[in-house]
């Protein structure tokens, strides 16, 4: 379900700053007039079939709570999903239209970070040693701090919705979950999934492509995209949780996590 090779476009390269792909904004707005290009004279403002696209996040307030603590999310050598899941829910697609929905992750700053504990740097987590003390007590002075420059940015990828190409209708009609796509830390990966470094933050773009027909289509092809970035969705990348709460949380609101959960009374 991921792919490493050219995109559908084949005019397309995979590599995350490709031209379809733009920078981390939505691009400019709608020109005025119709046609496959959706360009004004002179103008260069986005395809119509792509420039009323919307995303809504799903599970909005999850991915908040985690924010709220610093979300964390697991990478290894083997590939590991995300939880939150990142979910959208798609509107103002052409119906009849095909698009590809892909997804890429770039680096929020230069730096890496390590993990200072609240109990002054002793390396014990009081809050997990005693659960009675507060939270606020616990993990009072605990944060993330810089610890020098960025290693070298891991190799570019992307991830392709599964289901791609499919019509705009079909991607309005139900959420769109990115539940196959697996972070990593192989540099030398050969499965496709996303290769990050730990210790390092990052931020999800989510993309939606306008599959043109045309044969000249590499022409348009910086009109015939739109990007979504969600704040909320920002993560440290780590090998293992740092922060307790995060892994409280965690197991809390991860269906799949049930079985680490004390004295839960589902079986």
């Amino acid at each position: 379900s991921v792919h490493t090779g050219p995109a559908p476009l084949d005019q397309t390269p995979p590599h995350p700053s490709a031209a379809f792909l733009g920078g981390a904004g939505e691009g400019s707005p709608c020109a005025p007039s119709l046609g496959w290009a959706g360009e004004g004279p002179g103008a260069s403002g986005k395809n119509r079939r792509v420039c009323h696209a919307a995303a809504r996040l799903e599970m909005g307030s999850l991915w908040e709570e985690f924010n709220r603590l610093g979300t964390e999310m697991i990478v290894t050598k083997a590939g590991r999903r995300m939880f939150p899941t990142f979910q959208v829910k798609l509107s103002g697609l052409d119906p009849l239209a095909d698009y590809v929905l892909l997804m890429d992750f770039i680096p929020l700053d230069d730096k890496r970070y390590r993990w200072r504990w609240g109990d002054g740097g002793r390396g014990v987590d009081l809050g997990v040693l005693s659960p009675t003390l507060p939270c606020r007590y616990a993990f009072h002075s605990s944060s993330w701090l810089a610890a020098g420059r960025a290693e070298p940015a891991a190799p570019g990828r992307v991830h392709f919705h599964p289901d791609s190409p499919a019509k705009g209708a079909q991607w309005m009609r139900q959420i769109v979950s990115f539940d196959k796509l697996k972070l990593t830390n192989n540099l030398l990966d050969d499965n496709g999934h996303i290769i990050l470094n730990s210790m390092h933050r990052y931020q999800p773009r989510f993309h939606v492509v306008l599959v043109d027909p045309r044969r000249d289509s590499e022409r348009f092809a910086h009109q015939n995209f739109k990007s979504f970035s969600f704040p909320e969705t920002q993560f440290m990348a780590v090998t293992a949780y740092q922060n307790h709460r995060i892994t409280q949380l965690k197991i809390a609101s991860n269906p799949f996590a049930k079985g680490f959960r004390d004295g839960d009374p589902e079986p």
